[in-house]
């Protein structure tokens, strides 16, 4: 047994290094570099169109036109909101706590200033992968909204090995990061806050994950429309508590943020420099932008024209990172907490933050926070995995894979899973490539579909 057991740790160890080595190499400064740089390209491309179409995007979010909504025949299986919503639902979670917290550790307070120019290009990225997953969806045998990555580079590209690639990717990176890290955040925060056993919180997280997600996607995009903006929100009201509450600290916490961005090893560090790296690497795990995941819930948005759910899609990389981000950041920032402490306590950094600023409550904020993200996160990744399942196995073999993914939820809660977040990113930066390089080489098409809704809208706009 002696044998057996350290054989096993031996392994275990050797596939630490290699996952650690391989995660260094695919988030490296070629990948990184091939995300930002894929944002510059489309935004120049589109006229610099999140500055110029920001409000008319919001609007198209918060205060559609009823009017219009009845006039236009939509395809799809949900709702312009509902489809952001569960978008935002995988993408805003730990990311938005843990994350920040790690980038500012990892790579000093000028991270979060390079986290926002991750998320300013990123939201020409974010459109440009809704318009593609819109213009190029299908109605699979179930008759449902099939579209994402996987559909427009075989449909525009014709590269079908290229498509499966991602969707092999898009499936594994769902029990991941999506799934198993996710509930096990959960049940470390409960554990660690009421101390509730990790096992009751798996079974309650596997019962409610269950009912949603064997619902389908309408069921998700009801709940995630429901639970999303509640948790929101908030977070949001906790942290601009705090900020007000010390608002004369925020204009040193700025300019301390914007300082550090461009002083040091910020710049000069490794080949990006630390800021740049860990700031543009975990504003994209944040954010998902040029992952190719939103995409799939963009393309069952009810929509005329793709150019429409684009700017949908594009104003969750908005309220993600430029909004929610920064709430973290700055609350961080302010407190002091994260000198001389070091990068493996990103974990508790922004509790401690949020509770030295606001005691008694800041720390509640935060596990309220990490339980509601995580769980939705879970919640949206599983119609991500589901529809890369589905291109690669058959739509109709898709309850297979929600069981399965259901099952994973107890799992991941009570298991330790360090390795599982090392794999789960290589398969994020996996996904990753194939989307970046279809939207390199069908940049023309997200131009031409731009310029066509652009002409509809001018005419929106000449009618009484």
């Amino acid at each position: 047994m002696d044998l057996i057991s350290n054989v096993w740790s031996s392994f275990i160890s050797l596939l630490e290094v290699t996952v650690s080595v391989l995660g260094d190499i695919v988030w490296g400064p070629i990948t990184l570099v091939l995300i930002v740089g894929t944002g510059i390209f489309l935004t120049i491309r589109l006229g610099f169109l999140q500055i110029f179409n920001l409000p008319y995007a919001l609007k198209l979010v918060f205060f559609p036109s009823k009017k219009k909504q009845k006039d236009i025949k939509e395809d799809g299986d949900i709702s312009h909101f509902q489809s952001l919503m569960t978008a935002l639902a995988a993408t805003i979670g730990t990311g938005n706590i843990a994350g920040v917290a790690s980038a500012i550790l990892l790579g000093g307070v000028g991270a979060v200033f390079w986290m926002w120019v991750a998320a300013f290009f990123g939201m020409a990225t974010k459109y440009g992968e809704a318009i593609l997953a819109v213009k190029y969806r299908v109605v699979n045998e179930k008759g449902e909204i099939s579209g994402g990555p996987m559909y427009y580079i075989e449909k525009g590209l014709g590269w079908k090995w290229l498509a499966v690639l991602f969707a092999l990717f898009g499936f594994l990176a769902s029990f991941g990061i999506g799934n198993m890290t996710q509930s096990n955040t959960v049940a470390a925060s409960l554990e660690s806050s009421f101390n509730i056993t990790p096992w009751i919180t798996g079974i309650v997280l596997t019962i409610l994950a269950g009912l949603v997600i064997l619902g389908g996607i309408k069921r998700i995009g009801r709940v995630a429309s429901i639970v999303v903006p509640f948790m929101a929100v908030v977070y949001l009201v906790g942290g601009l508590i705090i900020i007000f509450m010390n608002i004369s600290m925020v204009p040193e916490a700025l300019s301390t943020i914007v300082t550090a961005a461009f002083t040091g090893e910020s710049v000069a560090g490794g080949i990006l420099g630390t800021a740049i790296r860990y700031g543009v690497a975990r504003g994209v795990f944040s954010n998902e932008a040029g992952l190719g995941s939103a995409p799939i819930a963009a393309a069952a948005a009810k929509t005329d024209y793709p150019g429409r759910q684009a700017l949908v899609s594009m104003t969750g990389t908005f309220l993600d990172t430029i909004i929610i981000c920064s709430i973290t950041g700055l609350v961080i920032v302010m407190s002091g907490l994260y000198s001389g402490m070091e990068s493996d306590r990103s974990g508790v950094l922004t509790g401690e933050a949020f509770n030295a600023l606001l005691p008694g409550f800041g720390g509640y904020i935060v596990t309220f926070g990490i339980v509601f993200f995580a769980f939705t996160t879970v919640l949206g990744w599983s119609y991500y995995g589901e529809k890369c399942f589905g291109y690669l196995f058959g739509d109709h073999n898709a309850h297979y894979y929600k069981v399965v993914y259901v099952l994973f939820v107890f799992v991941g809660a009570v298991s330790q899973l360090d390795l599982i977040w090392g794999i789960a990113d290589i398969f994020n930066a996996l996904m990753a490539i194939p989307n970046l390089i279809a939207l390199l080489f069908l940049s023309g098409v997200i131009v031409k579909e731009t310029k066509k809704f652009q002409e509809f809208r001018r005419g929106e706009r000449l009618e009484p």
